[in-house]
């Protein structure tokens, strides 16, 4: 029983004699579709404009010879994966090989054996077949990963801006704080990603994935009391000791996300290090371990420069905000004190960036007024 029962296969045989065209014609036909050409010129123009599936070649004709023929067909993209079996009265070895290094499927030698002849040309297509079959398939379990994938990646996102969010409804700080720093993230990270010493922490998709984590890194203080949290004020020393306390209790709850499952999440990794490290400072001063140096995650290095940037640029309902020059100044002085002096020189290289990332998620007098009514509640 054939495999193609809805489209019969065709093939195109391609031979000067007339009487071999005849013989292998009427011997397919009962299974196939056959078309015939007596010229190798004529071969090539009807696979350019109707590829068959399957090619049975002679190799002397005159003109172009079969091995001509197929050296053309498999070098033009359009014909390149037509298969071709050589069917020949040259039976040396040499010539075998010859043709099978040029691409040839198979090759059959005459005098022909009608039964030979079927079952090589029908084992050439179940064998097309299964690896038809096993291509879709692999298509679509491709397909399939890169959904699955795509929906984690939806799922993560969703869930750490969720997180955010429910950070964000106890803060004086507003939604588009976090978009910014997002931005200023993504930017840092896409700079310094050539930069030898950021080239192994920022390879691959890591820098998505700090744009993906970068909302999450005030995370914590969802468990600062709101006395302290939407303090307008200047904290008090105790109250400075339990609003550093935000980084471990961040961390503290990724932590337990995290304990549900055994597998290792590199964006919950890069999450947890950019919520318990970026108060970190570079000459070991910051908290909440007092890291120095190399010892504080990239991660965090970049989005202690961002968040510091963005608090010295935004307005709140108590202050003004600087202007980027001063912003900047700022940031400088803080070169190798607070700041990876490295991740200060990306920071003055994408200057315009900053300034055009800070323009276009500017806090609006209405979301200021949203906020504000936390700090008259705190007051």
């Amino acid at each position: 029983m054939e495999l193609f029962t809805s489209v019969r296969p065709t093939i195109l045989l391609v031979d000067d004699t007339p009487a071999n065209l005849r013989l292998i014609a009427g011997l397919l036909r009962s299974f196939y579709t056959v078309k015939a050409v007596n010229d190798g010129e004529k071969a090539i123009r009807l696979c350019q404009d109707d590829p068959p599936d399957l090619i049975l070649l002679d190799i002397m004709m005159p003109d172009v010879d079969g091995y001509e023929v197929c050296r053309r067909l498999k070098s033009n993209p359009r014909t390149h994966t037509i298969p071709v079996i050589f069917l020949t009265s040259k039976t040396d070895p040499e010539n075998e090989k010859l043709g099978m290094d040029m691409g040839a499927v198979d090759y059959i030698t005459r005098p022909i054996s009608p039964p030979i002849l079927l079952s090589r040309v029908r084992a050439h297509f179940v064998e097309a077949s299964h690896s038809r079959t096993l291509r879709i398939n692999n298509e679509y379990l491709e397909y399939e990963v890169t959904k699955q994938t795509r929906q984690l990646m939806a799922l993560q996102n969703v869930t750490m801006l969720a997180l955010a969010s429910l950070a964000e409804t106890r803060d004086v700080e507003t939604g588009n704080h976090l978009k910014r720093t997002q931005h200023y993230m993504l930017a840092l990270g896409k700079h310094l990603a050539l930069h030898p010493r950021f080239a192994d922490a920022l390879r691959g998709d890591r820098v998505q994935a700090l744009y993906r984590c970068a909302p999450l890194h005030d995370i914590g203080k969802v468990g600062i009391p709101d006395r302290i949290l939407l303090k307008p004020g200047i904290y008090t020393a105790e109250e400075y000791e339990i609003m550093k306390t935000h980084p471990r209790l961040g961390r503290d709850a990724l932590l337990t996300a995290q304990g549900v499952t055994d597998e290792r999440m590199e964006f919950l990794e890069m999450a947890k290090e950019i919520v318990y490290c970026h108060h970190e400072k570079w000459d070991g001063s910051g908290y909440p371990q007092g890291l120095k140096g190399e010892a504080i995650p990239v991660s965090a290095r970049l989005m202690a420069l961002a968040d510091v940037y963005d608090a010295l640029r935004s307005r709140r309902v108590y202050k003004d905000g600087m202007s980027h020059e001063n912003a900047t100044a700022v940031i400088v002085q803080a070169r190798g004190t607070h700041f990876d002096p490295d991740v200060v020189d990306a920071f003055l290289a994408l200057d315009d960036v900053f300034v055009s990332i800070a323009n276009q998620f500017a806090d609006s007098d209405v979301d200021l007024r949203k906020n504000g009514k936390f700090l008259d509640q705190a007051r």
